[in-house]
C-alpha cells in the first residue's frame, strides 16, 4: 500500500493526553480523578483539597526524579491514567531537574535561559512519551492566569508561560473549567475569553454532572471523563479503526481477484460489476478502477468505445 495513507488506514492510539484549567476551587482535581483508573502525582498539594470521597491512590512528588522513578521502576498496572496536579508546578521541578543536569542553562536569578525552555520542551514530549509506553492517558490539572490585551481579558493555562504554546501542541484536549454557583461547564474549544483544544470532536461546552446532593450526599459516581470523554472518544477510535481494517482487507480481495485476470472476457466480467460486486469503503472503487487499469494496460487489452468492451489487440496481418 506504500507510505502514504488514506483516512481509513491510519493506525489509531486510542490514549488521550488532556490539561484541564480554572481558578481554585472549580473542583479540577477532582474532575482529573474521574479519568478511567487513575493515579494522582501530587506535585502542588492538590490532594488536600479533594473531598475525602473522590480521593484516589496517590504520590507525593517533591523532585521530578520522583516521577521517572514511579514511571520506569514501579508497577502501575492497576492504572489507566497519570494525572498530574498541577502541571504547572511539575514543570517547575522539571526546570529544576535539568538545571542540575546542565547548569549552564540557568539564568543567574534561577530561572531558564532559552535553550533550557528548548531542553525543558524535549523533556515534556519525552514524558509524555514514556507515559505512552506504558499504555496510559494521562491528565494535566493547571490553575488559570489573566492574560490583559488592552480592554478585553482572556484566561489562560498556569502552564509553561512563554512555552506554553509548544507544549501545548502535544495534547489531544484542553478544557476550561468554570462554575455558576452549583452549575459547572467545561469549555473545550478555543474562545475569546479562555484557551482550548479540541481533535476529539467533543461538544464545545459540556455541563458536569454535581456529585453530591444539597445536604452533602455522594449522588453520582465521579466518572465524567472516564464515560463522557475517554469512552466517547476510544469507541469513535475503535469504529475508525475497525473500519481501517476491513478497508484492508477489502483492497487485498480486489488486487487479489484483479491480479488473476488474464483473459478479455474475465476484464470485461470485472469491469462491469466492480461497482456493485464489492461492498465498497472510501476510496476503494477508485483504488479497484486505477488498479484494474493498470492490468489491462498490462496484458495489452484494448478498449472499444463503441461496444464498451475490452478486446485482444488486432494481431498484424501476415506477410
Amino acid at each position: 500500500m506504500g507510505l502514504i495513507k488514506k483516512r481509513n488506514e491510519l493506525d489509531v492510539n486510542v490514549r488521550l493526553k488532556m490539561l484541564i484549567y480554572g481558578q481554585p476551587g472549580m473542583g479540577k482535581t477532582t474532575l482529573a480523578l474521574s479519568a478511567p483508573k487513575p493515579l494522582l502525582l501530587d506535585a502542588d498539594g492538590g490532594i488536600n483539597r479533594v473531598d475525602y470521597d473522590f480521593i484516589k491512590d496517590t504520590v507525593q512528588v517533591e523532585k521530578y526524579e520522583d516521577v521517572l522513578d514511579l514511571l520506569n521502576n514501579e508497577d502501575l498496572s492497576d492504572y489507566e491514567t497519570i494525572v498530574v496536579d498541577t502541571g504547572g508546578k511539575l514543570l517547575d521541578l522539571m526546570a529544576d531537574y535539568i538545571i542540575k543536569q546542565y547548569p549552564k542553562m540557568a539564568k543567574r536569578n534561577g530561572s531558564l535561559t532559552l535553550e533550557g525552555f528548548g531542553q525543558r520542551k524535549r523533556e515534556f514530549s519525552a514524558l509524555l512519551k514514556l507515559i505512552d509506553t506504558k499504555k496510559k492517558n494521562v491528565v494535566f490539572v493547571a490553575h488559570r492566569q489573566t492574560e490583559k490585551n488592552g480592554e478585553a481579558t482572556r484566561y489562560v493555562p498556569l502552564f509553561g508561560g512563554s512555552n506554553y504554546d509548544s507544549l501545548a501542541t502535544e495534547l489531544d484536549l484542553i478544557g476550561y473549567l468554570v462554575a455558576d454557583d452549583r452549575k459547572r461547564t467545561i469549555t473545550f474549544d478555543p474562545t475569546s475569553e479562555s484557551e482550548g483544544k479540541n481533535t476529539c470532536n467533543m461538544p464545545s461546552v459540556v455541563e458536569l454532572p454535581n456529585l453530591k446532593d444539597a445536604k452533602g450526599h455522594v449522588c453520582k459516581e465521579n466518572n465524567f471523563l472516564e464515560v463522557s470523554v475517554f469512552k466517547a472518544y476510544r469507541d469513535r477510535l475503535i469504529e475508525r479503526s475497525a473500519e481501517g481494517e476491513s478497508y484492508k482487507k477489502l483492497i487485498d480481495q480486489i488486487y487479489l481477484d484483479i491480479d488473476v485476470i488474464d483473459t478479455v472476457e474475465a476484464a470485461n466480467n470485472f469491469k462491469d460489476n466492480v461497482a456493485t460486486g464489492y461492498d465498497h469503503i472510501g476510496n476503494s472503487l477508485a483504488m479497484a478502477r486505477q488498479r484494474f487499469m493498470d492490468r489491462v494496460a498490462k496484458l495489452g487489452y484494448i478498449y472499444n468505445k463503441e461496444k464498451k468492451v475490452y478486446e485482444e489487440p488486432e494481431q498484424p496481418a501476415a506477410e
